[in-house]
């Protein structure tokens, strides 16, 4: 059953946090709208898509950064407790400190389930809108949302294919090769100087060979255009930089098996989305009770002293996450280890500034 403390406690901090939220967003909104607000005019971008964008540009970002605006907000209205000595009064009748503290991993676990949900079904598809409207109409030219060169892919257990160039505006490749194996054994191999791919889902193939193995003599096939079927996609070629941010939890795994098979060269890269969909809300437990055990204590410079502290202790996290994250991306890393590690390091400090807050 929930006490009079606690209710109080938690209607503050879901209440400070949702108002932390509500103020900033708006902020968020009005700088990105003061940005882009040229290339918008001059697209010509209709006022429903630019809505649709900056509700998309809502979740995402609400997503991303939650963990700082909740920090914030425990820090605003812990320190306005002990402030007002309220805290002092709660610990004088005979609570203890890890009473004090129970509403809060309430507040903490509940902001967790919200942070699952939004994470793994609602973030990726407002991700998706929001990096398709930003590349259709905010992008500059030269700038690119797929890799362009050397491009290696393995479609399955025996189907290869490389694309020395491509060139996601129009859709086409330079120095396109297929080769099918049954096993170990090279069965065929296709080569084309350039490949297209049309509007109908088929490809346009030139300067087509085709070389079939034989036991004594190869077949050698060769047309100058050739329009086929082939049984991969552009998105199975040439996967948007954005492509895990946009697919939910199960299909961001099946998505991940599927590359690794194919052995993508990015497959670290979406790791490191998975395993941030997981640590992300684990974030609020860690970093509620870090505020907490910062901003309990009443001190000479007020609420300004702790909100220094915990803005500090805040953008070290971010930039933890950050540098790490890219690190796993960048090189052999291991994601789990880049995406839980600041998690890790600010548990320890968590453990360490609630056993001082104890005493």
């Amino acid at each position: 059953m929930f006490s009079i403390l606690d209710r109080y406690i938690l209607k503050r901090y879901l209440g400070t946090f949702a108002l932390l939220m509500l103020l900033f967003i708006p902020i968020g909104i009005t700088v990105n709208l003061a940005e882009k607000i040229g290339r918008i005019l001059e697209n010509e971008v209709p006022f429903i898509e630019v809505a649709k964008y900056y509700l998309n540009f809502t979740i995402y970002f609400a997503n991303l950064l939650f963990p700082l605006f909740l920090f914030l907000s425990v820090i605003w209205f812990t320190s306005k407790l002990a402030n007002n000595t309220e805290i002092i009064a709660f610990l004088s009748s005979g609570v203890s400190f890890s009473r004090f503290l129970r509403p809060y991993l309430v507040g903490a676990t509940l902001i967790c389930i919200f942070a699952l949900v939004l994470g793994m079904y609602l973030a990726p598809e407002a991700s998706k809108g929001f990096n398709e409207f930003k590349y259709e109409y905010l992008k500059r030219s030269g700038s690119k949302d797929r890799s362009q060169t050397n491009v290696y892919s393995q479609l399955n257990e025996d189907d290869y294919i490389y694309v020395s160039y491509f060139n996601a505006r129009n859709n086409t490749g330079n120095d396109f090769s297929l080769e099918h194996f049954d096993g170990n054994e090279l069965q065929y191999k296709i080569n084309a100087s350039r490949i297209v791919y049309n509007a109908d889902s088929t490809y346009t193939l030139y300067n087509y060979e085709k070389r079939t193995i034989g036991e004594l003599n190869d077949i050698i096939e060769k047309q100058y255009r050739l329009d086929t079927v082939l049984n991969f996609t552009i998105e199975e070629l040439t996967p948007v930089d954005y492509i895990a941010e946009t697919l939910n939890f199960n299909e961001l795994n099946d998505f991940i098996k599927r590359e690794q098979l194919r052995g993508s060269s990015h497959i670290n890269k979406y790791k490191v989305v998975r395993y941030r969909r997981w640590s992300l809300p684990v974030s609020a437990y860690i970093l509620t009770i870090i505020a907490v055990s910062v901003s309990s204590i009443k001190r000479r410079g007020g609420m300004g002293v702790n909100l220094v502290i915990g803005i500090s202790i805040g953008m070290i996290y971010i930039f933890f996450d950050k540098i790490f994250g890219t690190m796993a991306e960048k090189s052999s890393f291991s994601p789990f280890l880049a995406t839980w590690f600041p998690n890790i390091v600010f548990g320890i400090l968590a453990l360490y500034l609630l056993r001082n807050a104890k005493r």
